[in-house]
This record gives C-alpha cells, sequence and structure tokens, in this order.
C-alpha cells in the first residue's frame, strides 16, 4: 500500500525487453536499504524490485508484465523513455504518517490531459478520464494519478480539474506537465466500493 505521497524523482536509464519489460530506475533512494522483492510505486505502479546496484549511481531494476505496460502510460507510442523522470514512492510500513490517501499502486486506466490553466501560483490542470471510469471521481474527492494523492476541484462530465501548488509542482513531474499527456490514474477505493454497493440499491 501506498499513500500518494511522491518521495523521490527518479529517472528511467535502461529499458529492455526480457520476456515482458525490464526498466533500471536511477534513485536518491538508499538502495542498501530496498530489499529485493520490495514494491515501489513508479509513476503510480505497483512494481516489485529485482536487483539494485550503486554503479555509476544508485538505481533499482523492476520487470513490467506486458499487462501492465498496454493498461499504464509505460506502453505505447509516448510511453517511458530513457531520461524520463518519474514519480517514485516506497511502500507504507506500520507507523508512517498516512499524509496523503490509502493507493494500492493497481492502475484504473489512462487520463489524458486537456487543458492548463494558471491560478495565482497553482497550475489548475484539466484531465479527461476513460468513460468507464468518470463515475467514480466527484469533486473534493481523491485521485491518484502519476503516483500523487490529489484532490478534485470540478467535474463535468469524463472531465475533472486539480489544482497544483508549487510545491508539488516542484517536488514531483507535475512541473512540466503538458497538454497531451497521459497519466495513470487510480480511482479512490472508497469510491469504488461505494459505486458497487448502490448497484443492490
Amino acid at each position: 500500500m501506498f499513500t500518494g505521497i511522491v518521495t523521490d524523482m527518479g529517472e528511467v536509464i535502461a529499458l529492455h525487453p526480457k520476456g515482458d519489460l525490464r526498466a533500471r530506475i536511477g534513485t536518491a533512494y538508499d538502495v542498501a536499504s530496498i530489499d529485493i522483492g520490495a514494491s515501489i510505486a513508479c509513476e503510480g505502479v505497483c512494481l516489485t524490485v529485482v536487483a539494485t546496484g550503486s554503479t555509476p549511481r544508485t538505481w533499482f531494476d523492476v520487470d513490467i508484465s506486458a499487462e501492465t505496460v498496454r493498461k499504464t502510460n509505460i506502453g505505447g507510442d509516448n510511453g517511458w523513455a530513457v531520461g524520463q523522470r518519474i514519480n517514485l514512492e516506497r511502500a507504507l510500513r506500520v507507523g508512517d504518517e498516512l499524509g496523503g490517501h490509502i493507493v494500492s499502486g493497481h492502475i484504473d486506466g489512462v487520463a489524458e490531459v486537456v487543458g492548463l490553466a494558471s491560478e495565482g501560483d497553482s497550475l489548475r490542470v484539466t484531465f479527461r478520464a476513460p468513460d468507464t471510469l468518470a463515475r467514480f471521481i466527484a469533486p473534493k474527492g481523491s485521485v491518484a494519478l502519476s503516483g500523487t494523492s490529489l484532490t478534485v476541484n470540478d467535474v463535468r462530465g469524463a472531465d475533472f480539474d486539480i489544482n497544483f501548488i508549487p510545491h508539488t509542482q516542484a517536488v514531483t513531474t507535475w512541473g512540466g506537465v503538458k497538454v497531451g499527456d497521459l497519466v495513470n490514474l487510480e480511482v479512490d477505493t472508497m469510491a469504488r466500493y461505494v459505486a458497487r454497493l448502490r448497484e443492490y440499491d
């Protein structure tokens, strides 16, 4: 489990097809403290560490299944590329502060950035969710986008707005967001269960 509070901006330093896809991620984490088999959220995707190293910089490797590549922004024409920065979060430990919301790292779909507007020092970003997921997104509710726990401002059909304060832009990849970007979307677990329960009303 994760909280959606990004703790490092990693960098994709290698991509190798190896059965599925192996990615090497450069990180500021102390890799000596990362166990093989540990879970790290990479752009919101829960991935398993299969190797670590410190030459020429600290890094960890993850294997990414073909299914995950298809269902996230890792694959496709605009998928991950060497040199790309990605949001990272290590798995929640007992006793850690829950600063965001409960995030599983299981991506529900991909949302598209369809609008950007400055609002004071903040940046308002408009996203378009897949129609099948739009019903789980509500004003003042939570979503995880590219591994970041965020609060929804407004919803209009499948479109929804989120404001990014300067701090979030500085410590995550959201500082470089562009119209047309595809981002990993995980809807709030509570919203999913409420919607399921309503099917039985």
